[in-house]
């Protein structure tokens, strides 16, 4: 595949390249017209060398300094632990290159808004991979709330529920509940996907509420949290997300004046649309390289200069608010 896209290429470089880097997102950087993945960046220096010799990629680093201050890097991919994030988008903002971070794009809302604000007075543009608002199967949920297949939209709920895992059973060290990194716990690496996707679908959120607590004291972070919610436009919204249940589940569901439509923000299962004269159920499947749409439109963006990309630092910045609202920070 050609890496010109309209004449030109914006080579990227990945600081922590771990295990979201191997197929959800590097291939897609690397894959994408116009784009290079030219340079990454892991303290480890066996583990980078490992990565750069198995993806194909020239130059690699022990250094974020040294990636960041690259003059042939281009843009940076931030995909660390989010207590990191911070600290090297301030960097890469200074840099003047564009940006993408890992989801959530920090620990508060207060670090997001320094990060906001940082790139908002350089001018130099800002996206969170919060890539479900690109793929194709919300896009389709999206179309029918925009063609109004349910009338008009009242409430929506989403239940997510897990066992906990071998790691969380034998209280092993997780940064994903490590209160200081995730306070939320797993309610931070994985709500933060469906809120985000929610204000995207139906707008913006003016007031949230939350109960939060730590039900199986296996870690320090938060294990089970309930919500409510009411958007700018009056819908209203609810949520309860619990790690420590004996089953997963993962339901969302759209309640509108003549029906309903029901999802899950990370199962693949079929989209079911209900209402007076049609139920119909549509299955769409998520791609391999599951962030190649959210990464192809930042190339339209960035390049092409025809897209509004749906995830910016901006949005991610009002995610961020509702889960600290949620978490009780506010």
């Amino acid at each position: 595949m050609s890496n010109l896209y309209n004449g030109k290429v914006i080579r990227w470089g990945i600081i922590g390249c771990g295990n979201v880097t191997e197929v959800k997102s590097g291939p897609a950087y690397k894959n994408t017209d116009g784009f290079q993945l030219a340079a990454v960046m892991r303290r480890d220096p066996d583990k980078v060398r490992d990565y750069a010799k198995r993806h194909g990629i020239e130059k690699y680093y022990t250094d974020a300094d040294a990636l960041i201050n690259d003059p042939d890097i281009d843009a940076i991919y931030i995909a660390t632990p989010p207590d990191s994030h911070k600290q090297y988008a301030l960097k890469v903002a200074n840099a003047g290159k564009p940006c993408c971070i890992e989801k959530p794009m920090a620990p508060s809302y207060f670090d997001c808004q320094v990060i906001y604000q940082t790139f908002k007075a350089k001018k130099t543009p800002l996206f969170v991979a919060y890539y479900r608002r690109s793929l194709p199967r919300f896009k389709q949920v999206n179309q029918w709330l925009k063609d109004k297949r349910i009338g008009d939209i009242r409430h929506i709920r989403w239940h997510l529920c897990k066992p906990p895992n071998a790691i969380d059973s034998s209280k092993a060290y997780n940064w994903r509940t490590d209160i200081n990194i995730a306070p939320g716990g797993y309610f931070d690496d994985l709500a933060s996907h469906g809120l985000d996707l929610f204000t995207h679908l139906l707008g913006n959120i003016k007031d949230a509420h939350g109960i939060c607590t730590n039900q199986q004291g296996f870690y320090t972070a938060k294990d089970a949290i309930t919500a409510s919610w009411i958007h700018e436009n009056g819908i209203t919204g609810s949520g309860a997300w619990n790690f420590a249940s004996s089953m997963h589940e993962d339901a969302v569901k759209v309640y509108g004046s003549k029906g309903t439509i029901e999802f899950s923000v990370f199962h693949d299962n079929p989209l079911v649309l209900k209402n007076a004269t049609n139920d119909q159920e549509l299955f769409i499947e998520n791609p391999k390289h599951i962030q190649i749409y959210h990464v192809e439109g930042m190339r339209d963006t960035l390049i092409n200069k025809d897209y509004q990309h749906p995830s910016t630092g901006h949005s991610a910045l009002h995610t961020s608010w509702v889960m600290d609202k949620i978490l009780g920070k506010f």
